[in-house]
């Protein structure tokens, strides 16, 4: 059976795993399941981070019982590494329902990490009858629009894309996976300013192809 890129993180989710991501030489590359003999050997010539998605708290079907428990396995295997990374980045369904006890249970368990922790949206973070309220209340200071943003490390640039909400009215389901003129223009001027050398990471939940 052949497994895509976002059932790969679904299953890696409910493993209670993350996939860590070296930045060495301006060059993003994935290490692959969370592993100290990758972490160390990157962090000697640049640094890592690790990147969690699709922890669904809340859901409680047999595929995975205890989502919760299983994201603060996660949690808990990031803590214990000898080699941590700078840093983490949640790309999106925090939530399964977007219920405020799923996003305070998923709060007080990210409250455990060491390292700073970035978050984007999933659709399940955002299907609250407000169109996503819930989300932006709680992570979106200090973000623009409807919660992207960007951020600089080690000499890399960081852009927080959100493509889960629907930016064409009429259609019920067009606008997912797009950006939407607002935020297009908003990462136009966000990149203006670095030089060509500089090395951007794009984070967005949905593929971007």
């Amino acid at each position: 059976m052949r497994v895509n890129r976002r059932g790969l993180l679904k299953c890696m989710a409910w493993a209670g795993t993350g996939v860590l991501w070296s930045v060495s030489g301006g060059v993003p590359r994935s290490l692959g399941l969370l592993g100290e003999a990758h972490a160390a050997e990157a962090q000697s010539s640049g640094f890592t981070f690790l990147q969690i998605s699709d922890s669904h708290v809340g859901f409680d079907k047999p595929a995975n019982p205890n989502a919760l428990g299983t994201f603060q396995e996660a949690i808990a295997k990031v803590n214990a590494m000898p080699t941590p990374p700078a840093f983490i980045v949640h790309t999106g369904d925090i939530t399964h329902l977007s219920k405020d006890k799923e996003f305070d249970d998923a709060d007080q368990a990210m409250k455990a990490l060491k390292q700073k922790i970035y978050v984007i949206p999933g659709e399940h973070d955002v299907a609250d009858a407000d169109n996503g309220k819930a989300y932006l209340d709680r992570y979106g200071k200090g973000t623009k629009g409807k919660g992207w943003y960007s951020f600089d490390y080690g000499g890399a640039h960081f852009i927080a894309l959100i493509n889960v909400f629907n930016f064409a009215p009429g259609f019920k389901s067009a606008g997912l996976a797009q950006l939407g003129d607002e935020q297009l223009e908003w990462m136009e001027k966000d990149v203006k300013g670095l030089s060509a050398s500089t090395p951007i990471v794009v984070l967005a939940h949905l593929p971007l192809w």
